[in-house]
């Protein structure tokens, strides 16, 4: 699998349940929602990639016409399988936090199912790699075969579990009994798989989404939020942030202190950011077109309130795509281009491209279709089931094994609270992720400030790489130590915290990474001064929200982040 390297923090392998000093910030990597590939299964249900497929086939050919090598294959796993059932086996087990318990070491038992497990595991994985497969079968087929032995590890039985057993014991039982009640309500609704965070502590414009601002305009399609200057002078050209369309915006201002738009705004920044409505089945027909056209629309509302000629506007993930078709025809009117894990090239971009299906597409569309739009609660179980073993397999260990509640953190809150996609928006990115953007984004001559994450292995950091050949202006790329989601929510002060940056982008995304040295600590400080070059001098900064025939409607966080 042709994958970014990542900290062992993120690795599937590493369960979390039987580390008592995990942090649940590991997990951010693991918490975006898919995208684009993603919204096939989405619609279909992602049990089908758990079953055998064409790419299952053709490596079980390819193995069958090299027979010698999967015998050899066969017989050392054989061998070794023996060398276990004896006691004489001199396996060199990595660490892996599924087995993080001394139990599976000191007990002969359970130290003899944990060494076949692996055994077997290394073994499928040699047998992939042997058959030669094109890389988009690969891929396929290495998703099957790691979901099912992650759902084979000893680790997730009853009991077996030698943490599970003794929780059970400690609590004469009662473990268990907690444990059914939770796999009861998980599996009650939607979206079916184990729950990964204790909500209850959180309440939006309480303790997350703080940032004080106003909501100056309200269409049929999102509002445009306007944030409060902290400072006593403001940079006269503003920023507008579009969020994604399949998550809710607040991730870029969760709680003070970890809120992107609050360091921006206490730079000085001018910032305005787009809340998306969560449609139902009377926006079916909104397609990218009416994405596009209202982020136009919030570019006129701010550059009006602002009274200017020119905004930088930025966009994550799928609204980085909004971002990138809007500014198509009226670049001259941009002073930047912001990029947060966009991909806009998806040729060979990872596991999410190699799991897309031409032959499905259509149907996923009209699935979809049928009910209006696309549920978030389904493209949260096929995220899900991408990373089985920190969304899945951990939280079940957790909930159900060790009968308890998951934990509270912000990340996991907002992941959890889900939205909708139109019927029309879903199979237009649908269309886009099997074609690509087939738009000349070269006329975009605007400079731009692409970031990826090297552990993001839903946008992969070559393919948000590749960005900086499509545009037509100068790129600064960043590659920050995070993932998909810890490459937004990246505040400084993470003595962990580290990231890459240059201005220079030569066409091979791994010389990028040979030639550029790493800083330590937040690339927020980073994009603070490359936004000074750009957004004009100061200005006394305004002394209430609106203008331009614009007024303030109601206090931030607004009314369509509520919807659900």
């Amino acid at each position: 699998m042709n994958e970014p390297s990542h900290d062992p923090s993120h690795d599937p392998s590493h369960d979390p349940s039987h580390d008592p000093s995990h942090d649940p910030s590991h997990d951010l990597d693991q918490l975006a929602a898919p995208l684009d590939a993603l919204l096939v299964d989405a619609a279909l249900g992602p049990m089908r990639r758990l079953l055998p497929d064409a790419s299952t086939v053709k490596l079980l050919g390819r193995l069958a016409a090299r027979p010698g090598v999967a015998a050899g294959t066969l017989r050392e796993l054989g061998e070794q399988l023996a060398r276990i059932a004896w006691g004489a086996s001199d396996l060199d087990v990595k660490p892996d936090r599924r087995f993080a318990d001394p139990a599976w070491t000191r007990n002969p038992l359970l130290r003899r199912m944990m060494h076949a497990y692996l055994s077997t595991g290394a073994a499928v994985g040699r047998l992939i790699a042997e058959g030669g497969l094109e890389w988009r079968d690969e891929q396929r087929v290495r998703f099957l075969a790691e979901n099912l032995l992650e759902a084979l590890s000893p680790s997730n039985i009853p009991l077996v579990n030698p943490a599970s057993l003794k929780e059970a014991v400690d609590t004469a039982g009662l473990s268990l009994v907690r444990g059914g009640l939770n796999l009861v309500r998980d599996m009650a609704s939607a979206p079916r798989i184990p729950r990964m965070v204790d909500g209850s502590g959180f309440t939006l414009g309480g303790n997350l989404a703080t940032t004080p601002g106003a909501v100056v305009l309200r269409t049929d399609v999102f509002e445009l939020i306007q944030y409060a200057p902290a400072t006593s002078t403001v940079r006269s050209v503003p920023l507008v942030v579009v969020p994604p369309t399949i998550n809710k915006f607040y991730i870029l201002d969760l709680a003070p202190g970890r809120s992107w738009i609050e360091h921006l705004v206490q730079s000085g920044q001018q910032v305005f950011v787009m809340s998306w409505r969560n449609p139902d089945a009377r926006h079916a027909e909104w397609g990218l077109d009416t994405y596009v056209g209202a982020v136009a629309d919030a570019l006129d509302a701010t550059r009006r309130i602002c009274r200017v000629e020119q905004a930088v506007l930025a966009g994550a993930c799928s609204g980085g795509i909004l971002a990138c078709l809007a500014a198509m025809g009226q670049a001259h009117r941009l002073a930047g281009l912001t990029l947060l894990v966009t991909v806009l090239d998806f040729h060979d971009a990872g596991r999410v491209a190699a799991l897309g299906d031409r032959r499905v597409a259509a149907a996923a569309k009209q699935l979809s279709r049928r009910r209006g739009y696309l549920d978030g609660r389904a493209l949260a179980e096929v995220f899900a089931w991408l990373r089985p073993g920190d969304l899945v397999w951990h939280y079940w260990v957790n909930n159900y094994l060790l009968g308890r509640e998951p934990p509270a953190f912000d990340v996991l809150f907002w992941n959890a609270d889900t939205t909708r996609m139109t019927a029309a928006l879903h199979a237009d990115f649908v269309d886009l992720a099997m074609h690509g953007v087939r738009d000349d984004l070269s006329a975009i001559t605007t400079d731009a400030y692409i970031v990826g994450g090297i552990s993001d292995h839903i946008t992969p950091w070559p393919s948000c790489y590749r960005g900086t050949r499509l545009l037509g202006g100068a790129s600064r790329f960043v590659l920050s130590t995070s993932g998909h989601i810890a490459a937004l929510v990246n505040p400084p002060g993470n003595t962990k915290a580290s990231y890459r940056a240059s201005s220079e982008t030569p066409q091979d995304p791994q010389q990028w990474l040979n030639n550029t040295a790493s800083a330590p600590g937040s690339w927020w400080p980073d994009y603070t001064a490359w936004l000074e070059t750009r957004c004009g001098p100061s200005r006394r900064a305004p002394r209430q929200p609106g203008g331009g025939g614009l007024r303030p409607l109601v206090e931030a966080p607004g009314t369509y982040v509520f919807d659900s």
